[in-house]
């Protein structure tokens, strides 16, 4: 059974995507277009899950089918859409998971600039990164066995500030 935990932030964080990072690399090569650190873990100062959300923008989202032994190899699920249309998403660390890949291909603008927003928007913006923290660490204490009551629990938040994040990444550009 997998324990949902919220912890303080860890500046480990940065230097195991990184290291994680060149293991795709060098597994997609040329196929990849480039990978981003996202998600919680990507954010100095927020608390999260200990664990490290990869992005791969990639070439051809189908190509990276092709891929799926050589993930596998390294540990990770390969998991397919698993919910978003145009996604591949990855897993590794069964009920211990230390990182998620979310792959797009290039051309899927919407979905890349919503992670990407959303992100940069809570490295600029304190007040909405301490907010989201303590909401994730309630809910984790509220439902540490229930991901769905988790996920479920943050999704209102998320989606205004993602909205607020959108807008704001245009005003920055």
């Amino acid at each position: 059974m997998r324990i949902i935990k919220v912890v303080d932030y860890n500046h480990n964080w940065s230097s195991d995507y990184q290291k994680e990072e060149r293991s795709v690399r060098a597994i997609l090569q040329e196929e990849l277009v480039n990978s981003f650190h996202i998600g919680s873990t990507s954010v100095p100062g927020l608390k999260a899950k200990p664990i490290i959300d990869i992005l791969l923008v990639v070439n051809d989202i189908h190509k990276l089918d092709s891929f799926s032994k050589q993930f596998q190899e390294i540990g990770y699920e390969v998991k397919g859409e698993f919910g978003i249309i145009g996604r591949r998403y990855f897993r590794k660390g069964g009920d211990h998971r230390t990182y998620q890949i979310h792959a797009f291909q290039y051309s899927n603008i919407k979905e890349i600039e919503r992670h990407l927003a959303f992100r940069d928007y809570l490295r600029v913006h304190p007040e909405v990164c301490r907010q989201y923290g303590e909401i994730k660490s309630q809910l984790a204490m509220q439902h540490p066995n229930d991901i769905d009551c988790y996920c479920d629990g943050k999704d209102d938040f998320v989606k205004n500030v993602e909205k607020d994040a959108i807008k704001w990444h245009w005003t920055v550009r």
